[in-house]
């Protein structure tokens, strides 16, 4: 096997991985100090109708601004649905 020269193994440590929800993520936009809030708006989730629990704890929204996000992290995110009933139909 060809050894790997030294731009090439810089080139791919600097791809952010993640495990989102179970599955592995590479982010190769995303720099090694990004935060939990550049990851929302990078996935283009609405900041508003998501939870974001980062290895086992869950990230009170108003930290994600300074929330690193490191790779290798297990991200699980849970999105807010509205619904129910229109209104005026309950009994």
């Amino acid at each position: 096997m060809r050894p790997r020269s030294p731009s090439t193994v810089s080139a791919t440590l600097r791809i952010m991985q993640l495990v989102i929800n179970g599955q592995v993520k590479e982010f190769p936009s995303l720099s090694g100090n990004a935060t939990v809030s550049e990851l929302v708006a990078h996935l283009g989730l609405k900041s508003d109708r998501v939870a974001i629990e980062q290895n086992g704890e869950i990230i009170p929204r108003s930290c994600w601004d300074s929330a690193p996000v490191q790779s290798g992290d297990k991200l699980e995110i849970v999105h807010f649905v509205g619904g129910g009933l229109p209104t005026g139909s309950l009994p």
